[in-house]
């Protein structure tokens, strides 16, 4: 209720709604014309008040879309786990495990072996002195084993010192002509440094993200070698120059697989936003630093006549490739419908509904992973793919009830191949964790070096992840490969292959 002033009087009036106590007593007076007045401003309030209502519905709409942004973490999103803020909450593990942490029971476990003796370098008898019973003192002739002496090994390190060689190149004159003549100079003096320790600061700084002033610490702690930043970056240079023919055939080798595991993530070179691509196989992995995330980018990378399988996730950028021709992440899926299930109302209920396909998939990929049966795999993926296509074509439709879903269910009918190669192809797993575990060494390694500073820098980090990771697929020591190809580099002999 509100109030006004009446001419002449200063009667305060009061008003009804809106409406003058005048306007009311004209229209029970019956005047036409009060009434239609009143009626024509009822209804523009009544619209105003529709208008207000359904704003506040999008404001509501947005509210809720913008706190579920908010919300995001990598069990609802592709953030990794290092993005989790505190409050985030735990990872949720697969139902139907039951397992807890550590050793399950019945596990054997693992304890350190024992070395043979010929691989021992040095054995220290001992003896007790007296009995423990009696305390009588052990004469020379009565230590005779009664039984197995027990065994204990202690693996230590020597003092180590680096080895310094001086190389001396005489210089002769030839009596004959006397012209003089000095002596050549072997390969393994072509450097300051050895191609053992040029290896173990590679090593250092690529497998084990050691910093550039770290590394020159460790060396001067390690092997008592000085060793300044600059030279450090100089020696890791040169590993990557050593590796140029190694690397492309390790690009030849992708291009020709049956099956590649394929992510990116971003990469700073003098401070400017680039992407880092990485593909892998079972035994290879090539990483490459390009401009951005695009379909050209993955077809440098893969290769244009690509004629394998692609497993990745839903990026426009593996788009050029045929649905046959690749394999969704089903864990970046999860997460998808994981996000879905945190919405409101329908899309709610298309997240929840998700959830349950994939949880149901993964169950039975892992019995598959134990049995091996795949006609068993058949017939527990076939009600899935009725489900989910039921799902997806309900949520397809255009309605207001399915605005934060509808582009989710149509981006995955329109790729609804790519999502069951894994069924009935070998070699295919239905997930990319292959590739995101590939390039979490490289993710840490741009957070810790802030990326490269140079198109050569850019070309000698993604030689030698590639090479340090592929050093591990196979299960191959990193530094012992570095040293046979900086050795061969110093000789000027083929750096010899990953194999």
């Amino acid at each position: 209720m509100t109030f006004s002033l009446c001419a002449g009087t200063r009667r305060v009036a009061p008003k009804l709604g809106g409406v003058e106590r005048a306007e009311a007593e004209a229209i029970l007076d019956g005047d036409r014309e009060t009434a239609v007045g009143l009626l024509l401003r009822l209804d523009e309030l009544a619209g105003a008040n529709q208008r207000l209502v359904e704003a506040n519905g999008r404001l509501e709409a947005r509210v809720a879309e913008l706190e579920r942004r908010l919300n995001r973490s990598s069990r609802n999103s592709s953030l990794p786990p290092s993005q989790d803020p505190p409050s985030a909450p735990p990872r949720p593990r697969r139902p139907g495990s039951g397992r807890t942490r550590g050793g399950q029971p019945g596990h054997e476990g693992r304890h350190r072996r024992l070395l043979a003796p010929e691989q021992v370098d040095e054995i220290v008898e001992h003896w007790p002195d007296r009995c423990r019973s009696c305390a009588h003192v052990f004469a020379e002739p009565e230590r005779v084993d009664v039984a197995e002496p027990s065994r204990r090994q202690v693996a230590e390190l020597p003092p180590i010192a680096v080895r310094v060689t001086e190389h001396r190149l005489h210089r002769v004159c030839c009596p004959e002509c006397a012209t003089v003549t000095a002596a050549e100079p072997p390969a393994a003096s072509r450097w300051a440094f050895g191609s053992r320790l040029q290896a173990a600061v590679v090593t250092l700084a690529v497998r084990n993200r050691v910093s550039r002033r770290d590394t020159t610490e460790l060396a001067r702690e390690l092997f008592g070698v000085e060793l300044s930043t600059g030279t450090v970056d100089a020696i890791i240079q040169r590993a990557g120059d050593a590796l140029a023919g190694p690397y492309t055939e390790l690009e030849q080798r992708i291009k020709t697989a049956a099956a590649v595991n394929i992510d990116e993530t971003g990469w700073k070179t003098s401070g400017g936003s680039r992407t880092l691509w990485g593909a892998l196989t079972s035994r290879t992995a090539v990483f490459r630093i390009a401009a951005g995330r695009h379909a050209f980018e993955a077809r440098a990378l893969l290769g244009e006549r690509f004629a394998g399988i692609v497993c990745s996730d839903r990026w426009r950028g593996y788009d050029y490739l045929d649905p046959i021709q690749r394999q969704l992440c089903w864990a970046h899926l999860l997460r998808d419908f994981a996000a879905h299930s945190e919405g409101l109302s329908e899309q709610h209920d298309f997240g929840c509904a998700g959830l349950v396909i994939a949880h149901d998939l993964f169950a039975a990929w892992d019995a598959y992973q134990a049995d091996n049966d795949l006609a068993q795999l058949h017939a527990q993926i076939a009600p899935l793919q009725a489900k989910l296509r039921t799902l997806l074509e309900h949520a397809a439709r255009k309605s207001p009830r399915t605005k934060y879903h509808r582009d989710f269910a149509r981006n995955l009918l329109k790729r609804w191949p790519a999502l069951w190669t894994f069924a009935h192809t070998d070699g295919v797993e239905p997930t990319n964790n292959h590739a995101e575990r590939g390039l979490r060494g490289a993710v840490i390694y741009r957070k810790l070096s802030l990326g490269s500073q140079s198109e050569r820098g850019e070309r000698t980090i993604e030689r030698l992840l590639s090479a340090s990771v592929t050093c591990r697929l196979r299960k191959q020591s990193l530094y012992a490969y570095l040293t046979q190809a900086l050795a061969a580099h110093a000789r000027g002999d083929p750096v010899p292959a990953l194999t």
